[in-house]
């Protein structure tokens, strides 16, 4: 399941490797990872990934959610936060506020929450000129 390579310096890197946390476990506290996380099982505390969480139909988690993206089958019972794509699948149930960049429901999901929704981290930031409002133009009366 982990993969170690190396680099052209030699020193050694994760390649496609993922967390896996499976159904019928239990985990009491806070989990923090890098790669990809998935979560079949139950987690007790905050998931912090910097990269894509998914949690499986058979998953649940009582704290807050926060990654790059995440896709949703299992249940939340806290808040979920993500720079990017959020999707809540049919069997997914959320009991909190989330806060996305992009969001997906399919329509069997349950949301009970608030919703923000935020400029996506790969957007570009506009430039001074688009910020502006237009000058306001002099009205003109025809007689």
């Amino acid at each position: 399941m982990f993969i170690k390579e190396k680099n052209a310096n030699g020193s050694s890197l994760n390649g496609n490797s993922a967390t896996l946390l499976s159904a019928g476990t239990t985990l009491n506290g806070d989990v923090a990872s890098e790669n990809d996380l998935r979560i079949d099982g139950t987690v007790k505390g905050n998931v912090i990934c910097s990269a894509k969480v998914i949690i499986g139909t058979t998953g649940v988690i009582e704290g807050n959610v926060t990654g790059f993206q995440a896709d949703v089958s299992g249940k939340v019972v806290g808040n979920i936060e993500v720079k990017e794509l959020l999707q809540l699948r049919e069997e997914s149930n959320v009991e909190g506020n989330i806060m996305a960049a992009k969001l997906q429901i399919e329509p069997t999901a349950i949301f009970n929450g608030r919703c923000q929704m935020q400029v996506p981290a790969t957007a570009k930031p506009k430039k001074e000129n688009e910020l502006r409002k237009p000058e306001k133009q002099p009205e003109v009366v025809l007689q």
